[in-house]
């Protein structure tokens, strides 16, 4: 029998000797349950992904003092640890093989990702070789992350002898995406009939989440261990006999509570591993602020939370109420400021150059920029992040404000559709036990509004929400062509109009906050489209 740890630990990137002390910490408990090997996530050493520090000598340099200093105090048990290697000038994405203070073998990457979120190819060279190791008397197959996504890396450990895989994954997530791991490990797996570990990351870091998830699949493609989502844990898989045993096995979540517990992940390591006091939202008597002010609240308690209510003469009383009763129930510092002073002062400043041209957006554009300057001033004063409440609905048609609206740090709901908003909502309030609901029904049923005029809603300048959401993601993530989107029956001139209105916000899109990506595809580092751009889609 083996007993094989599997360490899913929130690394930092950059952080080289506090992941060391936590990889270090995690040995500890492995052996203290009986683990002959302790199998970490991938680029634990220095976290995932290092982006662009990975161009630097001296980062290679640094991390190569952290995995002696590693090696050095390893001690009853194996490790298999993730690291960027520099070798006769050339980088690759690695994984050593520690055992009493030696260094046993190393296996270098052999697929790289250059899709979605990843450009490995941009830092590292690809390596060609298995890695086949002896532990415990067994032999085990090393892998890492992308390796098993297509045929190739894994075959060619099974070819060389390996009778159990071990795979180093940073995995990010997307809805779902735990499915697709299972899936696609299995296709492994049956190809060649050896059972698999699969250790991943929890964290997160920028616009990524990596939700944890780590899973081992028989010969058999029968899950027989998995750990919980978003959350750390240290994982014990027993390997006998070609079979596999473990008592961890983790429910599977809901859309909507991964969904949740993503953002509320993205948002505490945003806040804490960037060293902010805290966070500022504004409320506006909406549903995108009341599920981010909740978002923020689980993420970093209600001590570190600020609200501010900025009403101009369009607010609704009925937002007020709503927002106020919200407050009361978290037990968040609240702020009321009337903007109405310094829409005031505008107006007598720009009276004079907008004589005679009629009333517009560009009244409306400034009240969400005098909000924007107040939590602005609020941040700089305080220390604490403003986080902004931009949906992705909104951000696709640029339907928000530049330096308004949009202004901020971090985009909690940025890769959220305003479908799952509500569903969110909803969800959210299901967690408050004998408590009640946290976010007020009408904020949930009212006519969603930007409240910048009299009488307005969302859907004077957009498509039904269902109809927008569906459009968005056929195009944006799934690139479906406007004929093909026409084509499944959704209406030819909201088509149009979305398709339009998508590609001329660019520029805004690339001007916004970053913010946490929970779909296959977000505005962020997988979405690089040019911002001019002639190109005309066929319809």
């Amino acid at each position: 029998m083996m007993r094989i740890a599997v360490a899913q630990f929130n690394a930092t990137v950059g952080d080289l000797t506090g992941n060391v002390e936590r990889i270090l910490k995690c040995a500890a408990q492995a052996k203290a349950r009986g683990a002959q090997v302790l199998l970490t996530p991938e680029l634990s050493l220095c976290g995932y992904p290092p982006e662009d520090l990975l161009l630097r000598p001296d980062f290679y340099r640094a991390c190569r003092q952290a995995l002696d200093d590693l090696v050095s105090r390893v001690e009853g048990i194996v490790l298999i640890v993730g690291y960027p290697e520099e070798s006769e000038g050339r980088c690759y994405n690695a994984a050593m093989v520690i055992e009493n203070g030696q260094k046993k073998a190393v296996y270098r990457k052999i697929r790289l990702p250059n899709y979605e979120v990843f450009d490995e190819q941009r830092y590292f060279e690809a390596g060609s070789e298995a890695c086949v190791v002896t532990i415990a008397g067994v032999r085990c197959g090393i892998n890492i992350c992308a390796d098993i996504w297509e045929p190739g890396a894994f075959e060619l450990a099974c070819t060389a002898g390996a009778e159990l895989m071990l795979v180093l994954n940073a995995s990010p997530c997307h809805l779902e995406k735990h499915q697709q791991r299972a899936q696609v490990l299995g296709e492994r797996i049956e190809a060649t009939g050896v059972p698999a570990v699969y250790a991943n990351l929890v964290g997160g870091q920028d616009e990524l989440v990596f939700d944890g998830a780590s899973f081992a699949l028989d010969a058999h493609k029968v899950c027989r261990m998995r750990l919980p989502q978003f959350e750390e844990a240290l994982g014990i898989v027993d390997f006998t006999a070609g079979n596999l045993q473990s008592a961890d096995m983790a429910a599977e979540l809901s859309i909507e509570a991964e969904a949740y517990q993503a953002l509320v992940l993205g948002v505490r390591d945003y806040i804490g591993k960037s060293g902010f006091k805290g966070a500022i939202i504004g409320l506006s008597g909406g549903i995108d602020s009341a599920l981010t002010l909740c978002v923020a609240v689980d993420a970093l308690g209600a001590d570190k939370v600020r609200a501010v209510m900025m009403p101009s003469p369009y607010t609704a009383q009925m937002s007020l109420d709503d927002s106020r009763a919200m407050i009361e129930k978290l037990g968040v510092r609240y702020d009321e400021i009337a903007i109405a002073p310094a829409m005031q002062t505008y107006a007598v400043l720009l009276d004079p150059l907008f004589a005679g041209l009629p009333a517009d957006t560009t009244e409306e554009n400034i009240q969400a920029r005098i909000r924007g300057n107040i939590l602005m001033a609020l941040s700089n004063k305080t220390g604490a992040l403003v986080l902004t409440t931009g949906n992705k609905s909104e951000m696709a048609v640029g339907y928000c404000t530049l330096y308004g609206d949009m202004a901020g740090g971090f985009a909690v709901i940025k890769d959220v559709y305003k479908t799952l908003v509500y569903r969110l909502s909803r969800y959210r309030n299901t967690l408050c036990g004998d408590a009640g609901p946290v976010i007020p029904e009408n904020i949930i049923v009212r006519p969603p509004s930007a409240e910048l005029k009299p009488d307005q809603t969302d859907q004077d300048s957009l498509p039904p929400y269902e109809v927008l959401d569906a459009i968005v993601r056929a195009y944006m993530e799934e690139d479906r062509s406007p004929r093909e989107i026409i084509a499944a029956g959704l209406p030819e001139a909201d088509v149009r109009r979305v398709v339009r209105l998508l590609r001329i916000a660019e520029y805004k899109r690339r001007q916004s906050p970053v913010g946490i990506r929970i779909t296959p595809r977000g505005f962020g580092k997988d979405w690089r489209y040019p911002i001019t751009n002639r190109y005309q889609d066929e319809f």
